[in-house]
């Protein structure tokens, strides 16, 4: 249905008046592409990646021919066929295309490159063969000629200002080195200068992070000054920013470096942390960074705790992609490793603790609207059956466990990387952690109440009386936890739930005291079994006095025993040898077999 709406408002705009139609269409202004290229940046990280970080001019050139073969057939802007040539430069024309790309402008860039590249080689080459110096001279006029041409394309309206500006310094400082070859001392002053005073002015105009290849590079334009003004024989007037700009050399300097401020400034998200400024290049940081500007009006806004956490723990997810996006950058990138391992923080490196810090910084606000959502069940008492059925009843020891939790994630912020030499940070976490102790001391006082443990509780009551004083007193205060207000009052709460332990501790005592002489009122044992004992028991004058129990308790008594006859097999018995007579006149020996015959009878003559 969508497609077919469309098809027959093409027709109605067909059959209009096209005067009334060519109406429309000016008044309508389409929006213009701007470009933004950091030419400086990207020559430095083309030429360390290929080739002239070991001083290879001729692999440099050698990518800038692919790279401008690739270009010009990625963009469809071939010279000629196989069988013909015919030479098509990147016109305004190309940059006013609808489906125009910044690539056209990489194609001029490249060339110049190329040719500079080219010259470079023949330089290192004719210290043995001195005739390539007039092959050198041509290819760095053929790389002036590619330089202008890329400073036409970025003075259009469709390049910023910094575009502007790069190409602009870029230009001069390629005819300086033409003219530095040619020993036109005044004129390569001149062209050098003014690439060196736009590369200052973009550095100061610039974050801190994005400084530093422009710094590089007005150091590197340094000895070429210097030798060009011993040449000349005049120093002094080659530092004068005011005569370059009388001669008319840089009379839109300024308006371009205020509008390439402004813009660096909308084109990469800074973020600044304790006192320094960083630039934000990843666009998953970039995100995060705007999302959680409006957090604390959007916890706010919530209903309720668990759609307040709900709400940061969301947050929480999109901060650690936004780590991980960090991490990778600092993988892939060998500068940042090796600064890593040698130990310098760079910008990356240092917005990587700033985001670990905010991410502590969530778990933090997610850990205490936890205890918020704890408090409010515990302190009222009105709390419904339901919800203690499904858990939401809090104890004093849950409440107890978060704060550990709390101070956990405290002592993570204290080991981050790079802020261990920070004294002023390292004060405040520390004055965090005191309040978060203050706090589990509370709750674990709490918790012995409960346990009627008076006297350990008032020893907790009175430790978390101290951190909370020492907090309090604290100078070193973190801007994003503020507990001052809430110290004072525990303060004051504790005053109270002190002196109440303290009285319990009294009663128990005196309980136990009036047990010890007798002054309980209460008992289970009969008058007969506590006469030596005086007790104000009102149950003796009433109908069943307890005086003595009437029928008494069963008590076990030792039973009759059972004689089991064992020590028979242990007897020995004496020997009847001599009682016996033998036959014959003579005595026989006779076993126990004979001694028991003998007993009974059996064997014997007088038997029978």
């Amino acid at each position: 249905m969508v497609e077919l709406k469309s098809d027959k408002s093409d027709v109605t705009k067909e059959n209009e008046d096209p005067s009334k139609q060519m109406e429309v269409d000016e008044g309508v202004d389409s929006p213009k592409k701007v470009f933004n290229i950091e030419i400086l940046r990207v020559i430095k990280d083309l030429q360390q990646q290929h080739g002239l970080r070991h001083g290879d001019y001729q692999r440099y050139r050698g990518y800038c021919s692919r790279r401008v073969k690739r270009l010009r057939k990625t963009l469809n802007l071939p010279q000629g066929d196989k069988r013909h040539f015919r030479k098509r430069d990147v016109t305004l024309a190309n940059l006013e295309r609808d489906n125009s790309d910044e690539r056209f402008i990489h194609i001029p860039l490249m060339l110049a490159e190329r040719a500079w590249a080219y010259a470079m080689q023949l330089r290192q080459e004719s210290n043995t063969e001195p005739r390539k110096r007039f092959h050198l001279v041509g290819k760095l006029r053929k790389a002036t000629v590619y330089a202008l041409q890329l400073q036409e394309l970025c003075a259009s309206d469709y390049c910023d200002a910094r575009t502007k500006l790069e190409a602009e310094a870029y230009s001069a400082w390629i005819h300086g080195s033409l003219h530095f070859e040619l020993s036109l001392w005044k004129t390569a002053a001149e062209n050098l200068k003014k690439a060196q005073v736009i590369y200052e002015n973009l550095a100061r105009a610039l974050p801190e992070e994005e400084q530093v290849i422009y710094k590089a590079k007005v150091d590197e334009l340094n000895p070429s000054l210097r030798y060009c003004a011993y040449n000349i024989g005049e120093n002094a007037s080659m530092n004068d920013l005011l005569e370059m700009r009388g001669q008319g050399m840089l009379d839109n300097l300024s308006s371009l470096v205020a509008q390439s401020k402004a813009e660096s400034m909308e084109a990469f998200q800074t973020t600044q942390w304790r006192g320094r400024k960083v630039t934000v290049r990843p666009e998953k940081v970039r995100m995060f960074l705007l999302s959680i500007q409006e957090l604390a009006k959007s916890i706010e806004r919530a209903k309720g705790f668990p759609a307040k956490i709900e709400l940061v723990e969301n947050v929480l997810m999109d901060c650690k992609d936004a780590i991980s996006a960090i991490k990778d950058e600092i993988k892939q990138d060998p500068k940042l490793r090796s600064s890593n391992e040698s130990g310098t923080m760079t910008a990356t490196q240092y917005l990587l603790t700033y985001l670990s810090y905010t991410r502590l910084k969530l778990t933090l606000e997610r850990n205490l609207l936890l205890v918020a959502q704890s408090k409010l069940s515990l302190d009222d008492p009105n709390v419904s059956d339901k919800a203690q059925i499904e858990g939401k009843k809090a104890k004093p020891q849950d409440l107890s466990r978060l704060y550990e939790i709390i101070l956990q994630n405290v002592s993570e912020m204290q080991q981050l990387a790079g802020m261990e030499s920070d004294a002023a940070y390292q004060s405040e976490i520390e004055t965090l952690a005191l309040s978060f102790k203050s706090f589990r001391c509370y709750y674990i006082a709490i918790t012995l109440v409960a346990l009627k443990r008076w006297r350990e509780a008032v020893a907790m009551y009175e430790r978390s009386t101290k951190y909370a004083s020492e907090a309090v007193a604290s100078k070193a205060i973190s801007s994003d936890f503020d507990l001052r207000e809430e110290l004072k009052q525990l303060v004051q709460t504790i005053e109270g739930c002190k002196f109440s332990a303290h009285a319990n501790s009294v009663l128990e005592d005196d309980s136990e005291e009036s047990v010890l002489y007798g002054r309980s009122t209460k008992t289970t044992k009969p008058l007969y079994e506590r006469l030596s004992v005086y007790k104000e028991d009102a149950s003796l004058n009433s109908r069943n006095p307890n005086v003595f129990k009437l029928t008494p308790e069963m008590q076990p008594i030792p039973a009759k025993p059972l004689f089991f006859d064992l020590a028979l097999n242990f007897v020995e018995f004496p020997s009847l040898e001599d009682k016996i007579e033998q036959k014959g006149g003579s005595k026989q020996t006779a076993g126990m077999s004979g001694f028991v015959k003998g007993l009974f009878g059996w064997g014997s003559s007088g038997g029978k």
